[in-house]
């Protein structure tokens, strides 16, 4: 029993070092970031601003898998070998939404996933066209409760972080409002100009070129605080809403049970990126604020958020199968 004690102490120990040899000389090779979207949308340009603020001997390749409203691009992380080189820049609607939403998910983003570290978070903005006889919030809310069911809103589909913080909304503020779904969001953006829908939620990059334009105008936006681009545009809260807030949050994740060496290495330097005042910058012209964190820090708002945002697609009725 001693002899087979010692031997097995022996291999724990052999295979720790070779686990931090392993990890020491991490990177090896190109690492390949799947974005569960096409390119040019707001997770693929955060994405590669930060692996190009990245150091510490990274070369990471940015792998476009858009489908099945990011779930294509996770499942493929998910499924991944946990060797450090392969990881996927997932958000709040394929980590968070699409497990409720979906009849059917290849995934479970607590069980087949290593949170790395939260990057950014980026709010909604609800606007109205310029000629709407909506200024605010409150506007909204009066027209709503005297006419129900008259008032519409676009967004960029069933069970969407827009959709789903509408829905939020209508709950605290006593309304019904109508759910108008468009599959991208130039074809909404054109209708709420010309009336034909009268809101539209959408992220602040996605519409903001209209607002400064004065196609559009913005009633409040989602988060926390005000949004450094629209300092003149309340929040959902300060309208009247305490406590209202409705984010997409971007994050990094790797396949389970990968190398604690390697997630510590990576959510460092991730950490340290994140502090560069360029991209920063660069994130602030997105309408994202920066995040960071731990990687526990990341695995609770993923279950939190599960709970939340489950909660509310139930609410809403949405369903994909």
């Amino acid at each position: 029993m001693h002899f087979a004690r010692r031997a097995a102490l022996a291999i724990a120990a052999a295979s720790f070092v070779a686990s931090v040899a392993y990890a020491q000389a991490w990177p090896a090779k190109p690492i390949r970031l799947i974005v569960p979207f096409p390119a040019g949308g707001g997770t693929d340009i955060i994405s590669r601003q930060l692996t190009g603020k990245l150091a510490g001997g990274y070369n990471f390749v940015i792998d476009n898998k858009p489908g099945a409203g990011g779930n294509l691009g996770v499942d493929a992380a998910a499924k991944s070998p946990a060797d450090g080189y392969t990881f996927v820049m997932g958000q709040t609607s394929n980590l968070a939404i699409n497990p409720t939403l979906y009849t059917h998910l290849p995934y479970d983003p607590v069980k087949d996933l290593t949170p790395v570290s939260l990057v950014a978070s980026s709010p909604l903005v609800i606007v109205a066209s310029a000629n709407s006889p909506f200024h605010t919030l409150a506007d909204v809310v009066k027209e709503a409760k005297a006419h129900p069911d008259k008032i519409n809103f676009a967004s960029s589909g069933n069970g969407t972080v827009a959709h789903l913080a509408t829905v939020e909304f209508e709950k605290q503020a006593g309304i019904t409002l109508t759910h108008v779904p468009y599959k991208g969001a130039s074809q909404g953006a054109t209708d709420v100009i010309s009336g034909a829908v009268q809101l539209y939620v959408s992220s602040v990059p996605t519409l903001i070129g209209h607002i400064r334009s004065g196609k559009m105008r913005a009633l409040a936006v989602t988060s926390a605080k005000r949004v450094g681009d629209l300092p003149n545009v309340p929040t959902v809260a300060e309208s009247g809403y305490k406590g209202f807030e409705a984010v997409t949050w971007f994050g990094v994740l790797g396949p389970a049970n990968l190398p604690k060496e390697m997630v510590a290495k990576l959510n460092a330097d991730i950490n340290k990126a994140l502090k560069d005042p360029e991209l920063k910058k660069q994130f602030d012209a997105q309408g994202a604020d920066v995040l960071g964190g731990t990687p526990e820090q990341f695995s609770k708002l993923i279950r939190d958020d599960l709970g939340r945002w489950g909660t509310v697609v139930k609410e809403s009725g949405a369903k994909i199968d």
